[in-house]
């Protein structure tokens, strides 16, 4: 055989045994890509996505497209091949398997988690976007979860209203943490509470709670490091009574991201007229009670997934701005806002055709 042809043999040999070695060794990677994207100023699946009743509603055009991220499964084991095509991939994103499931968390733990973040977000979007058009809501602070095995196992339980703490009224749930850790592990500490199932009665019924209660519990240290603390295993949290009903119907979706689109799309089927002005805007963002805007995962894949769609404009959270710039798919400009009101905002200048006033996302 001439040499030349068996070097090329050999290469070519060598070649498929390097790919085929490449399908069976397993790297610790996922994958993100662009997913769907949802109007919520429209129908999904056959339904509404914003199904409000009590309250007049206005018709709305135009588009507000919540976006979302395909990611691989917890349990996916991604082959070397399949790492360098995502490396190497304009539209995915290769990156380390802790950083979508940290600490060896679960699909299903995943999936538990997205779905508690996805309600969480629609309730806050709620609440900002009736703040907004100065519809009052009313609003309490709550035990939102107790830690197996903890001092308020038994005592204390989810959805309980927390009062007091040591007779301290309680305003934010953050004030539930400060008044137990001025203990020191071992001291008892006193919760004025109304039990779940009393606040649940008095909201079907449309009245306030009466029936408080005092739960004594001893705190215990915390197992966490830095300075020691005093805890009792719970984790508070906001509930609210809503003057009017507004559901969000968008199944197998999860995670904080949709808030702020939500919010604009109650906001914009409150009120007469068109936010948009008939655009094609979507976004992204978590939305807190106060309308505050925060940070997202996946950004680079859900302005690739609302271009294709056909968006125009793309409100981008101020902390995500730098990275989404970096790679601004063609035909989309890139709206930075910090809160609904910025958002709100670049929709009026989007809606008069004054875009040459939007503050846009740089990479500085």
């Amino acid at each position: 055989m001439p040499r030349r042809t068996a070097t090329m043999l050999a290469s070519t040999l060598m070649l498929i045994a390097l790919l085929c070695a490449g399908v069976f060794i397993d790297v610790p990677y996922a994958e993100m890509s662009p997913g769907p994207t949802v109007n919520t100023l429209d129908e999904h699946d056959g339904e509404p996505v914003l199904q409000i009743s009590g309250r007049k509603t206005y018709p709305a055009s135009g588009h507000l497209n919540m976006t979302t991220v395909r990611v691989t499964s917890a349990d996916y084991r991604m082959n070397l091949v399949e790492a360098v095509y995502g490396w190497l991939a304009h539209d995915d994103k290769v990156i380390p398997h802790d950083t979508l499931y940290p600490d060896g968390k679960t699909e299903e733990e995943s999936t538990q988690e997205n779905a508690e973040e996805f309600s969480q977000s629609q309730e806050s979007a709620k609440v900002a976007a009736l703040k907004e058009l100065d519809i009052p809501v009313k609003s309490w602070v709550i035990v939102s979860t107790v830690v197996k095995g903890s001092p308020a196992e038994g005592r204390l339980h989810a959805g309980d209203v927390i009062k007091a703490v040591d007779g301290t009224a309680v305003k934010a749930p953050g004030d539930v943490a400060k008044l137990v850790t001025k203990h020191a592990p071992g001291e008892k500490v006193d919760f004025t509470i109304v039990p779940a199932r009393k606040q649940a009665a008095a909201e079907k019924e449309k009245r306030t709670a009466t029936g408080t209660r005092h739960v004594t519990i001893t705190t215990e240290k915390s197992d966490d490091a830095g300075k020691e603390r005093a805890i009792v295993g719970i984790s508070a949290g906001t509930d609210h009574t809503f003057p009017f009903t507004i559901d969000i119907k968008l199944a197998d979706v999860g995670g904080p991201s949709a808030g702020l689109m939500f919010a604009l799309g109650i906001v914009d089927r409150l009120t007469p007229g068109d936010l948009t002005g008939g655009a094609f805007v979507a976004g992204t963002g978590t939305i807190d009670d106060d309308g505050k805007v925060g940070p997202i995962g996946g950004v680079e894949m859900k302005t690739v997934g609302a271009r294709d769609k056909g968006a125009q404009y793309f409100l981008t959270p101020k902390e995500n701005c730098a990275a989404a710039a970096e790679d601004t798919p063609e035909g989309l400009t890139l709206v930075k806002v910090n809160t609904i009101d910025d958002a709100l905002s670049a929709l009026k200048d989007i809606s008069s055709g004054r875009t040459g006033d939007l503050p846009k996302c740089t990479t500085g």
